[in-house]
């Protein structure tokens, strides 16, 4: 079956639940042994001190270790990526933070992308460096040799432990090639160390890209986003190899920082509808993007959907090969600059001026100042994050109804 059609019942037996034909919350701390050797057996699992026998399931023990709602729920996450396992956060930064955590040592060196989420890029620059961790960026306009280049005249090429990309890149869509960077990572890695390989899928994840079947050893998500689809719960997840979760999910538990049962229940119930959010945002994102490509007040359109073989050519190979749409995110420059983008966003009455995205409501915000603000004026200048630019999340609403509030405001400036 599709995972679509899986997201409603897969990984629960009511036959547990009183025959509760959803999954109750499970607001509970810890769980009741039926005697002591069962609550030894299950420990013995937890710790990794014996492999599980055939058909034996790993009992429930304590909510930081797990919970009903968090192992079903990320059951069904590993669906929709092929993945062999998945770890649910509080948020998509204890997310990125816990995988980084897990796998970067100090003397090791973290490749990463531009742009990325604010919040990433922070983490990057000012926490991972106090822990003596080397960083080194590179934007989608550099090719594999510039970006080995960059290594060697830094000499940190075989101190390379993560490459972390996003993809589209947070704000601007800009591609990253997840081919070529699964072969750099491959090239990086030894027979003592492997150079895993991390994609931030949060942009197109998980119904438009799928990063797990392209190279990439590990995906994270917001899963605020898309995944939760309603602003109202702050979650992230983690999926890959099951090596690899066994890792991560130890760090998790003596971090602490794993979802809650209600953060699992919100997100399984979101999970239904999924795929039809997604597909309904990225047809209204398409009629969006049409009319902004003409109106004469708009400088540029950054939406994948806009990409040609004849004008874009390497990023639109790149779009063929890896996405499987062009998603419901969009980015334009106003003409002019910060007064006309403000006086635009100050003028919306159903789009909401607010950050996050990937709800049902649209939303729009201004990147240089809110949600990059934290990154360097040369860094944003870059790969286009100027004080023009504005970002829009395009949501569920009628799509006659977004662009007439887009022309309006548009018509104010």
């Amino acid at each position: 079956m599709k995972p679509e059609s899986l997201m409603v019942s897969y990984g629960y037996k009511p036959e547990l639940s009183e025959g509760a034909l959803k999954c109750p919350i499970f607001l509970t701390s810890t769980f009741v042994f039926k005697n002591a050797e069962e609550g030894k057996a299950f420990f013995e699992v937890a710790y990794g001190l014996r492999e599980k026998e055939e058909n034996e399931e790993l009992g429930l023990i304590y909510s930081r270790l797990n919970n009903p709602d968090l192992e079903i729920l990320e059951n069904r996450l590993t669906l929709w990526d092929n993945a062999d396992d998945a770890a649910v956060f509080e948020s998509g930064m204890s997310a990125i933070s816990t995988s980084m955590l897990t796998f970067l040592n100090p003397g090791d060196t973290l490749l990463y992308s531009n742009p990325l989420y604010g919040g990433s890029h922070h983490f990057i620059n000012h926490v991972l460096t106090r822990f003596g961790i080397n960083i080194i960026d590179f934007n989608a306009t550099d090719s594999k040799a510039d970006i080995q280049k960059k290594l060697e005249d830094k000499g940190l090429t075989d101190s390379v432990k993560m490459i972390y990309v996003e993809t589209p890149g947070n704000p601007t869509n800009s591609l990253i090639d997840i081919n070529m960077c699964s072969e750099l990572s491959k090239e990086l890695s030894t027979e003592e160390s492997k150079t895993l390989f991390v994609v931030d899928n949060t942009y197109l994840g998980p119904v438009w890209q799928n990063p797990l079947n392209l190279g990439a050893d590990l995906i994270v998500y917001s899963a605020t986003k898309y995944i939760g689809g309603h602003s109202d719960v702050i979650a992230g997840a983690v999926l890959g190899s099951s090596e690899l979760m066994a890792e991560i999910k130890g760090m998790r538990t003596f971090l602490g920082n794993m979802a809650g049962p209600w953060t699992g229940w919100l997100l399984m119930r979101s999970l239904e509808t999924l795929k039809m959010r997604m597909e309904t945002q990225a047809v209204n994102a398409a009629k969006v993007a049409e009319f902004l490509n003409s109106h004469p007040k708009v400088e540029k359109v950054y939406y994948l959907g806009n990409l040609s073989a004849e004008e874009n050519p390497k990023e639109f190979e790149i779009y063929k090969n890896q996405c499987k749409g062009p998603g419901a995110m969009i980015s334009f420059d106003i003409r002019g600059g910060e007064k006309e983008a403000f006086k635009f966003l100050n003028s919306l009455n159903l789009i909401t001026l607010a950050v996050s995205l990937g709800s049902t409501e649209s939303l729009a915000e201004h990147p240089f100042s809110m949600t990059h603000a934290d990154v360097s004026t040369d860094i944003k200048e870059s790969v286009s994050i100027t004080e023009k630019l504005v970002r829009l999340s395009i949501g569920v609403e009628n799509p006659e109804d977004i662009i007439s509030d887009i022309k309006q405001a548009l018509d104010r400036i």
